[in-house]
């Protein structure tokens, strides 16, 4: 029986509370957690369409109609909303308002086939005004976006799934855990952070030397610093170019000639030949973007994008703030009061200029017709008003928002900059020195707010700040403290994830809000790794670039991958048709390369080639399944197999210099070392390094004139493989983490050979327990039961009843009473007290009851609790795992004569008043665009090679 109550259906189940309290009992608000549907795998379609739909699940040869199926995860999730709409008397789709709420949005329809009136309800913010207003003021679905958004989802996958399969061919698999893939925006990510390295590694140092020294005058003084010598300019580092050579003609100090310039300065007189003030003024920073708050977020609070744009959702989803996904930096009439009001309240009536501030977006694909990211409502909270409503992460960044808020729209901080020159003589020759200091003399809003800087390479080039006394021209000054400093020039610094994300802007690649996700991406796929803030690419990332800069120029060309942002832009905005643009840049034409073209012309390619960079006529470096290492060749004879080095995972490829390279070589091979004859099988027990670390191999006894008994040392000799597989193999053990190559002795090598240790039979099977090392650490085995240990070191000591005991724990029980790396408060949904722990596969979330392993790239440190009841969250909606049922394939429609149609009906939806949109109306629009879709019968998502798919996701 119909209870006559508006259904809102919102993407995300934090929201569901607040909404539902201000609508009031009229109207039921539920959660559709994300997407509740996706491009199918081939094996989810049935027989009979598999060949028209292909591999990628979407008809190329028919308008690009994708076949979509919803994820085993959400069957129960659309079963709800089902229920739901029945007794509904219409349907609120009140998902977010950009590409992909809006997609979202139509996925529902199609999925739900809702009988009831159907209005699209948006926000830019959770507060009882906002949402009742939203509620009165609908609108209808803008297939536009949607169409945009399915343009992109479609286009990824082409990408990834024709590119990716390259990659793993010619490049490998990648480290364990890890699957290579390509992806329209990440692939050109990459080759930013790599391009960056090139830089570094073709680098070349200049060294230039400079003189500082104190000014004095009775009680006041200054530092100064030598500028002109015989009024030619001294060299400063940004003289010299990336190849150590001289920009312009100056006057380069070495050491001797600046130490002595040094001792002729001190205590000389000086005279003032020149004073100069300079007004100026310094603009306040435009409200955050995404972009920007990603940026600033990492500068001052030390965040990750991923986690500073989770930790804006989670201020969002609980009304602190509006829309955190924009690009921009407009005010509402009441944001830009509400600020004024504020800044004149805590600085002054001066605080303010007498005009409201206007921004203009910098954003090259500028797009969304939101606010930017700002406190929520009419009237600002001020931080300290929160009290502990907040976590701590949530404080720092709800205040860091609203300073910028508040500061956008406070004066111009006025200021004068002087500079003070001084002419003296030094070693016979005309030696002048300068001084620069500034000061503000009104700050406006540097009261409130200074945004944090990047690193630069100019920071060198640069004096100290400082207040300067009041000195005019003939002035007397003595000279003091004299220092001559010696300065190395530096390459350009590395990307951060800020500055990475502000050039990705700056170049139109990719969105804003997806930023965050194209980092975790190459993070992830071990193409980049984090030194402290600096993203350093791997080996692996330069023989992924080299492949597609050989074989795709085209596809990670940057100007290209910003101008498909402008072209799905077009088609948002409804000037450009989605199969016709699809067309072209799979088949070519209209500009276009034609994506099948170049794959279907790659032609050989080859793999050793590409895996390799050349470091010295000796050494090149390759990059293999267990990581980078030098092939080295010996000139005397080259026709003898190389010899092969292992590069230290933590070397940057910008230090492994030729000088790095041939240290490598000559260093002494680690290991190897004899510990002795192992009385009980007559063999020598040798310590190995090897890929995976120090290991230990019994060999038969070696020749005593090969050893050298002053050092233990056994000569390498080159052995032919004539093992047979009947013979059995040598011996061999993993050293303990805590045991050393260098240190082990006989005894102990023999104990850790001898593994696995017998503890004894259990009592009740008779089945012997034994206690051994494992790929994931220390275990016990009885049968095909086994228990994880706490130490290594319990493989020796562990008695049977200690075991025994062991066994009586419920699985990995020993583990999960485990201290926990962290706590917080109780889950909301649960209400267990959620805590992260260490586990067998890596760090994860738990509140007893669900397990939410924590994805690669976010450290432990960085999680906070909003971060961990998402988490939670995720997993608790996918729920436990399911067997893959079959497809079942619904409505469709004729493919011929669709364009028009789907033109016409558009046309039709922005003139139709949104009061009268219905179900049938909203969703007949969409499938003129001749698409298929499924029932609410899905599988999850499957892998077409190794453990991963390709990424289909350009971010």
């Amino acid at each position: 029986m119909a209870t006559g109550k508006k259904l809102v259906i919102v993407e995300s189940p934090t929201k569901m509370k607040s909404i539902q309290s201000y609508l009031g009992d009229d109207y039921e608000v539920l959660s559709s957690v994300g997407h509740i549907r996706d491009l199918a795998n081939k094996r989810d379609i049935p027989e009979k369409d598999r060949a028209a739909y292909g591999k990628y699940s979407i008809d190329v040869e028919n308008g690009f109609e994708p076949y979509y199926v919803v994820s085993d995860r959400k069957t129960k999730t659309v079963s709800e909303l089902k229920r739901a709409l029945k007794g509904a008397s219409e349907l609120l789709l009140a998902t977010d308002e950009d590409r992909e709420g809006e997609a979202i949005a139509w996925h529902l329809l199609e999925t739900l086939k809702p009988k009831v009136p159907v209005k699209r309800m948006v926000f830019h913010e959770i507060t009882k005004d906002a949402i009742r207003a939203a509620a009165e003021n609908t609108r209808e679905l803008d297939i536009s976006l949607v169409d945009a958004q399915e343009t992109r989802r479609v286009l990824d996958r082409l990408y990834g799934w024709d590119v990716s399969p390259v990659l793993w061919r010619k490049v490998g698999s990648g480290r364990e855990g890890q699957a290579l893939s390509a992806g329209r925006v990440q692939s050109a990510a990459t080759r930013m952070v790599v391009d960056r390295e090139r830089e570094r590694m073709a680098f070349v140092s200049a060294d230039y030397w400079g003189i500082d020294a104190t000014a004095a005058r009775a009680d006041e003084s200054f530092r100064v610093r030598l500028v002109r010598l015989d009024d030619a300019p001294v060299a400063v580092g940004r003289d010299f170019d990336d190849e150590g050579k001289l920009k312009r003609a100056v006057v380069v100090l070495d050491e001797k000639t600046a130490t002595e310039l040094a001792a002729a300065l001190e205590a000389a007189d000086a005279a003032v030949t020149g004073v100069e003030a300079k007004p100026g003024t310094r603009r306040p920073y435009a409200p955050f973007t995404t972009s920007t708050l990603q940026q600033e977020a990492g500068r001052k609070l030390g965040m990750t994008a991923k986690t500073a744009m989770s930790v804006a959702q989670s201020l969002y989803e609980r009304g602190y703030i509006t829309y955190m996904r924009t690009d921009s930096t407009n005010l509402s009439a009441q944001a830009v009061k509400a600020a004024r009001e504020q800044a004149v309240e805590l600085y002054g009536d001066s605080a303010v200029p007498l005009k409201p501030r206007v921004y203009a977006s910098k954003s090259r694909n500028a797009q969304e017709a939101h606010e930017a990211i700002r406190p929520a409502g009419d009237t600002f909270r001020r931080p300290s008003e929160i009290g502990g409503a907040l976590g701590r992460d949530e404080k720092r960044m709800y205040d860091l928002i609203w300073k910028r808020t508040v500061a956008s729209q406070m004066a111009d901080a006025k200021l004068e900059t002087t500079t003070v020159t001084l002419e003296t003589k030094a070693a016979g020759k005309k030696a002048e020195l300068t001084a620069s200091g500034t000061v503000y003399t009104f700050k406006g809003f540097l009261e409130a707010y200074e945004e944090g800087r990047d690193e630069s390479r100019a920071d060198a080039d640069k004096g100290a700040d400082q207040r300067l006394p009041k000195v005019a021209v003939g002035d007397g000054l003595s000279l003091a403290e004299p220092e001559a400093k010696g300065h190395q020039t530096s390459p350009k610094p590395r990307y951060t994830e800020a500055t990475l994300v502000k050039v990705l802007e700056e170049k139109g690649i990719g969105r804003p809000s997806t930023f965050a996700s194209i980092i975790a991406v190459i993070l992830d796929r071990g193409y980049v790794v984090k030194r402290g803030q600096a993203l350093v690419p791997t080996w692996l990332a330069f023989s992924v670039t080299r492949v597609l800069e050989q074989h795709f120029a085209e596809l990670v060309d940057y100007d290209f991958t910003a101008n498909l942002e402008n072209d799905l832009d077009a088609i948002a905005r409804g000037e450009t048709e989605r199969p016709e643009w699809l067309k072209a840049f799979y088949f070519g034409g209209e500009g276009q390369p034609g994506l099948r073209n170049i794959v279907d012309d790659l032609g050989e390619i080859d793999a050793r080639a590409i895996n390799a960079t050349k470091i010295t006529d000796v050494a090149t470096l390759r990059f293999g399944r267990y990581g980078p290492y030098l092939e080295v060749v010996d000139p005397e004879h080259p026709e003898a197999k190389p010899r092969i080095v292992n590069v230290p995972e933590e070397l940057a490829p910008d230090e492994l210099t030729p000088a790095k390279a041939q240290e490598l070589i000559d260093a002494p091979v680690a290991g190897n070392r004899v510990l002795g004859e192992n009385p009980a099988t007559g063999k020598v027990v040798v310590v190995k390094d090897g890929r995976f670390g120090p290991y230990l191999e019994e060999e038969d006894p070696v020749d005593p004139e090969a050893a050298d008994a002053a050092t233990g040392e056994v000569e390498e000799k080159p052995k032919k493989r004539t093992a047979k597989k009947d013979e059995p193999k040598p011996r061999r053990a993993s050293l303990f983490k805590s045991m050393s190559p260098e240190t082990i002795d006989l005894d102990t090598a023999i104990r850790l050979l001898d593994l696995p240790r017998t503890v004894g039979e259990d009592p009740e099977s008779g089945d012997p327990i034994t206690a051994q090392n494992g790929r994931y650490g220390p275990y016990l085995k009885k049968g095909a039961d086994s228990r994880s240990l706490q130490t290594e070191d319990q493989i020796f000591s562990i008695t049977l009843d200690e075991a025994l005991e062991v066994y009586k724990q419920p699985k990995y029980g020993a583990r999960r009473a485990a201290s926990a790396l962290k706590e917080f408060e109780a889950d909301p949904v649960s209400g267990k007290p959620l805590k992260v722990r260490d586990g067998r596969f890596g760090p994860y979330v738990t509140d007893g009851e669900t397990n939410a392993t924590i994805p690669r790239g976010e450290q432990v440190e960085d999680i906070t609790f909003e971060r961990a009841v998402q988490l939670i969250a995720d997993k608790r909606a996918k729920g436990p795992a399911k067997k893959r049922t079959t497809t079942r394939k619904t409505t469709t429609t004729k493919k011929a004569a669709t364009t028009k149609k789907a033109t016409a009906s558009k046309t039709a939806a922005a003139k139709k008043p949104a009061a009268s949109t219905s179900a049938t109306g909203a969703t007949a629009k969409k499938k003129t665009t001749a698409k298929k879709a499924t029932g609410t019968a899905a599988s999850k998502t499957t892998v077409e090679k190794s453990a991963a798919k390709p990424a289909d996701t350009g971010e």
